[in-house]
């Protein structure tokens, strides 16, 4: 997330609309297609239950967000990890501890890969404080081993994770500047996602590898980046796109770049990452990253649950078989901040973008349908 700088300079005149599954041809296979991963991002969830949070379903009662996120229709759970974050959430320990509590729910299990000590994003792809002497021999090394050390102890506390993003938003590479696609020279990003993918396969042959760009708004640019990394020779199993309308532009257009990438390589495809403001107020005196909305639907709790429905039926229509929705359940809690160098500190930007309001009860309005 956090990549405002791309706007989508013109939209296609092409409509992306779900019909109803009684008009439906036998032929008309991708608007036939379900969404399988109905998934949100809730790497916050776990400091804000920590410093006492409380979210509260439709009716009032207070719930484990993950019960009241199921409820709604989430059956899967994507949880960033960082290398040595100052905060020490979302480190292994972390991510290891609230990976029992997801797989307790009977929900599926999504680990993103950061490889850095904070975010990484098209913007950022700093290396890990431990990694920053490392040149690009040693970081396939520590690629392979991070990778697989994370898998397995999360296999062998019978958490295995179903699915892995090898790097986040990585539009220009990962673990800069070794890692940086500079020139279209993608040799180095191949060598480093390699090592990711075989760490994984060798961990648990059946967890899914994902590459995950913020391309949604651009099919040049997103058959550049998969085109390149393919000619190196990389595998992956579901291309992961992030979409927020706001930045990248008409679900018409993002509709049109899935049935690309699905047709073009043959893989399925997922929007890994998207949200939409319910308000544009702020609630706790850091600035919203989000302040506007998008054509058609409001800033309220109807305007995200509508804009929420169309990004799936867009994605389900054009044949992707996943969603997720970024962090829906990190409203503002004092001390749950978004700098984690600083996180009792910080204050949240994201407070307009969650699910649940600034008490903690949750939009009625947002569903994940598959």
């Amino acid at each position: 997330m956090r990549s405002p700088g791309r706007i989508v300079k013109a939209a296609l005149l092409l409509a992306a609309v779900a019909l109803p599954a009684a008009m439906l041809t036998p032929t008309d296979a991708a608007a036939a297609n379900s969404l399988t991963m109905l998934g949100a991002d809730v790497s916050s969830a776990q400091r804000a239950i920590d410093l006492g949070a409380k979210y509260y379903d439709s009716s009032g009662t207070a719930k484990d967000p993950l019960d009241i996120l199921k409820g709604a229709g989430v059956n899967y759970v994507r949880l960033r990890i960082w290398n040595n974050p100052a905060s020490g959430y979302n480190n292994k320990a972390k991510v290891l501890a609230y990976a029992k509590q997801v797989k307790a729910k009977g929900l599926k299990l999504l680990i993103d890969f950061h490889y850095s000590d904070t975010w990484a994003d098209p913007g950022k792809q700093y290396k890990p404080a431990a990694w920053s002497s490392h040149g690009i021999s040693a970081l396939q090394t520590d690629v392979y081993n991070y990778t697989y050390d994370v898998c397995n102890s999360l296999k062998s506390q019978g958490t295995t994770p179903d699915s892995v993003q090898i790097g986040n938003e990585i539009n220009v590479g990962m673990l800069w500047d070794d890692g940086k696609v500079v020139n279209n020279s993608f040799t180095n990003l191949g060598l480093l996602l390699k090592s990711g993918y075989n760490a994984t396969k060798a961990c648990n042959s059946s967890t899914q590898v994902i590459i995950h760009t913020a391309d949604a708004d651009s099919d040049s640019n997103a058959r550049w980046f998969y085109d390149g990394i393919k000619a190196q020779g990389v595998n992956w199993d579901i291309t992961g796109l992030s979409y927020y309308c706001m930045w990248h532009g008409t679900l018409a257009n993002m509709g049109s770049v899935v049935s690309d990438m699905k047709s073009r390589y043959g893989k399925d495809v997922i929007i890994a990452e998207t949200a939409y403001p319910f308000t544009s107020s702020d609630a706790d005196g850091t600035a919203n990253s989000v302040t506007s909305g998008c054509s058609g639907y409001p800033l309220t709790w109807a305007g995200q649950g509508a804009e929420f429905t169309a990004v799936q039926n867009t994605a389900r229509s054009a044949g992707a078989i996943g969603v997720f929705y970024w962090e829906p359940t990190w409203y503002a809690v004092t001390g749950n901040g978004w700098d984690p160098a600083d996180i009792s500190g910080s204050g949240d930007g994201w407070d307009n973008m969650a699910i649940f309001n600034w008490t903690g009860q949750v939009n009625p309005n947002v569903k994940w349908t598959p």
